[in-house]
């Protein structure tokens, strides 16, 4: 039988697509094109099937987008529960830090994906990302309401620097790895005065 242009993987991936093929394909669209590439039709074109088969697992390209957004977050989630691990106090931050940039230098493309607005679905879904920064901080034996506002600090500063440096926003020459050090400590030292961390 002859083989198909693109080879024994399109077939393969036609006979076995399912919703996790289609986030795959997705996700492999983006890194390598970018969020505003992501169309049905790059996606259909990718794993071998007509656009109308897509329908039989995703609802539409939103709903498609959304699917993304959990796959990378439980990816950053990982990425920091297994930094964090065995780790507590100012080595459990630094980790968190460092992975988050990590993940987002790795994975530039799909980390911009993940949404800046506010809204329940994006709260759910950013919420295993909250749970492991909340772990790295109770080791400081901070009360409940400077944990809340130490855990917004702390997701601010990985955010903000991660999303500044995967949009080349760090033009001058001086080492970003060097403002990334200074970061951590600002942060590590940042909490034991702002929030009056129990020894």
């Amino acid at each position: 039988m002859p083989r198909s242009r693109t080879g024994a993987g399109k077939a393969g991936t036609r006979a076995g697509l399912s919703p996790a093929a289609v986030v795959d394909a997705a996700l492999a669209t983006v890194d390598e094109q970018g969020p505003a590439a992501l169309t049905l039709a790059a996606v259909a074109a990718r794993t071998g099937v007509a656009v109308p088969s897509l329908y039989k697992h995703v609802k539409g390209l939103p709903e498609l987008r959304w699917m993304l957004v959990r796959r990378v977050f439980g990816e950053l989630a990982e990425q920091l529960r297994d930094a964090v691990l065995g780790r507590s106090g100012d080595d459990a931050v630094a980790a968190v830090l460092h992975a988050y940039r990590d993940y987002a230098r790795a994975h530039p493309e799909r980390y911009a994906l993940l949404p800046q607005g506010a809204g329940p679905q994006a709260a759910e879904l950013g919420a295993e990302v909250v749970k492991v920064i909340f772990a790295a901080l109770r080791g400081y034996g901070l009360a409940d309401a400077d944990l809340v506002h130490a855990t917004r600090c702390l997701r601010a500063a990985a955010h903000g620097f991660a999303a500044l440096e995967t949009a080349g926003a760090f033009g001058l020459p001086d080492s970003i790895d060097t403002s990334h050090d200074h970061l951590v400590t600002t942060i590590t030292s940042g909490l034991a005065t702002a929030f009056r961390v129990r020894a």
